[in-house]
């Protein structure tokens, strides 16, 4: 695509060459590139199960197991399994139960407590069922205590917390085939029997730990940031960390977790050093309080208008207007801008891709500036660039993070992509040199490329004795990303073969919509289980590979990172990923099927 640049011309409207920072891209690809992919990472169970602990629970719950006939059974009580329990409900199907391993409803923000913690997709339409309660969000971008009251609120409004067994874990799930039932076995000694089975592990709940050589071997204060240990650093979500104040911290990542709890470490910690592997594009944040005159003039179906206006944008679609206008669309501005300055511009797809890439080309050069502008150490500011994509990784929005690095004891230690080569019983080991630290902190994520039956710490097992793990040893194999063959009447939520959108409970939203839909219509039609045809399956999946080659080349020119496999694009990454042809199209589709009426490629009996 380059060799079509006018790469002068460029240089003198834009102030950069986009085929240098083409190559520069490669290059910083290239040097991040490992042969192990999602093997890097370790499993928080044996020896490390200690950082999947929940640190937040006060009480233990001690009870008696159930023995229950239930119509449907909701595994995870985070932003899905609360979407799925209220859409249910308004569907008129309101025999249900909902696992939760944590002790509340909340899901991620559950477990990610730590210092700075907010939304970076603006509250107003990422906080789900903001109609349904009446509530408008305090601030444009929420912080983390108002996120999970507002996930309680969702389960008081809707009579959810008798439902709810908290601090317990499904241990086995598997389909009994005369019973025509899901039975589900948990961690407190329940068989629960259900006629469904919606799945909501939700994709950011399993810590994952960097396999650094030697880090089993520290002998310091150790946590993962979804696990924060305030007994140790004392102070809470809006900072003030006191316990630190004699401490030397070292955290292990810089990504989005780690871009909101830096400054808060930063103030706090007699010493700081932060090892980078890769930068995170930081913009502006921008937060500001809710004005009470919009919200005064909200209008009914403002959320669901704002949602998918949001989700046009960000996904390369074009609208007369950018209600959210932030860092998010910013691109599409850019794009936009481009168009509009040409008298009769080229709206080909080639040619729009291009222009894509050059308005990404520019906002990511503006990122760069401000790193530049805000942080006072030019070598370190260097570092702190990043040279990729803006949608090659989550981009994160944050007024304090680059001045951080600018404070006396906070030092950034970057490994040009390398990572930490060791941890010993009392130091971190990089670029050869030794930091003492007395605590090391983990913001390295979340298990997201690994099987599915691994993230959600359980075995399914459907007709006939096969295992989901067996099933999709090769491979996820789905309809619409919702059902698979074999497992009646079980429905998954989640992004793979799925529409993908950076507001997440958006598509949980539409996916749980669908799902009672399709449990409606069975009963309307006096059918008591349902699973997709092979014919359908398959096709789904061809359709999930044919598409997925649509963004292959954008994904394998970026930088590692759970957004591409860790780098390794391959046919069974192909075949797990999303459907390519975005959020908008896939919730038309869905949206069509449902129109059509007939249950199309689903069996029902």
């Amino acid at each position: 695509m380059s060799e079509a640049w006018d790469v002068e011309r460029i240089k003198e409207e834009y102030g950069f060459d986009p085929a240098a920072l083409k190559a520069r891209y490669l290059e910083q690809r290239d040097k991040r590139l490992r042969s192990d992919g999602n093997e890097q990472y370790l499993e928080v169970s044996g020896d490390f199960a200690v950082f999947a602990e929940d640190p937040y629970v006060e009480e233990t719950i001690v009870r008696e197991p159930r023995a229950e006939e239930i119509e449907v059974v909701i595994v995870g009580g985070g932003f899905g399994g609360l979407i799925a329990a209220a859409r249910l409900q308004q569907a008129g199907i309101t025999d249900l139960r909902i696992i939760e391993k944590g002790g509340d409803f909340g899901g991620t923000w559950y477990w990610n407590r730590y210092p700075g913690a907010q939304c970076d997709i603006e509250a107003y339409i990422y906080l789900p069922l903001l109609e349904e309660l009446g509530y408008v969000p305090s601030e444009k971008y929420a912080h983390a205590p108002e996120i999970l009251n507002h996930a309680r609120a969702i389960g008081t409004h809707f009579g959810l917390y008798p439902r709810a067994l908290f601090q317990t874990e499904v241990t086995d799930a598997r389909w009994l085939e005369e019973a025509g039932r899901w039975q589900i076995q948990t961690s407190k000694g329940d068989t629960l029997r259900s006629r469904f089975l919606i799945l909501s592990n939700g994709p950011l709940n399993r810590p994952k730990l960097p396999g650094i050589p030697g880090v089993e071997t520290f002998q310091g204060r150790a946590f993962h940031t979804s696990r924060w240990d305030y007994d140790y650093t004392g102070g809470d979500a809006s900072g003030d960390l006191k316990g630190l104040s004699d401490k030397r911290v070292g955290i292990i990542g810089t990504g989005a977790t780690a871009v909101q709890c830096i400054p808060h470490l930063g103030q706090a910690a007699r010493t700081l050093y932060v090892f980078q592997r890769t930068p995170s594009s930081v913009d502006i944040r921008g937060n500001q309080p809710t004005d009470p005159d919009w919200v005064a003039g909200l209008e009914p179906g403002w959320q669901k208008k704002r949602m998918e206006n949001f989700n046009t944008l960000v996904t390369g679609g074009v609208s007369d207007e950018d209600l959210v206008s932030d860092g998010w669309t910013h691109i599409i501005r850019n794009l936009l801008f481009m168009v509009n300055q040409e008298g009769e511009p080229d709206l080909s797809p080639q040619a729009l891709a291009q222009k894509m890439e050059l308005a990404d080309f520019q906002k990511m050069e503006q990122v760069r500036r401000r790193a530049a502008a805000l942080v006072e150490d030019p070598e370190t500011a260097e570092a702190l660039k990043p040279y990729y994509r803006q949608f090659c990784k989550r981009p994160c929005f944050h007024d304090e993070y680059l001045p951080t690095f600018n404070l006396p004891n906070v030092t950034l230690v970057d490994t040009d992509g390398k990572g930490v080569e060791r941890i010993t019983e009392n130091a971190v080991i990089a670029n050869g040199q030794r930091y003492a630290v007395d605590c090391l902190i983990f913001a390295t994520g979340f298990e997201v490329g690994t099987a599915y039956t691994r993230r959600s710490g359980y075995e399914i097992t459907g007709k006939e004795g096969l295992s989901l793990s067996e099933k999709w040893v090769q491979g996820v194999s789905t309809l619409h990303g919702l059902t698979t063959r074999g497992f009646p009447n079980c429905f998954i939520l989640g992004n793979t073969q799925g529409g993908f959108t950076a507001n997440f409970p958006h598509m949980l939203d539409e996916q749980v919509n669908h799902v009672a839909y399709v449990l409606s219509e069975l009963g309307a039609r006096q059918k008591t289980r349902c699973e997709p045809s092979a014919e359908a399956e398959a096709a789904w999946v061809s359709t999930i590979i044919e598409k997925a080659r649509l963004g292959e080349s954008f994904f394998a020119e970026c930088t590692p990172g759970y957004y591409n496999n860790e780098g390794k694009v391959n046919e069974r990454s192909r075949q797990n990923s999303q459907y390519g042809g975005g959020p908008v199209e896939f919730f038309q589709l869905l949206a069509a099927w449902r129109e059509e009426g007939t249950l199309a490629g689903l069996e029902l009996s």
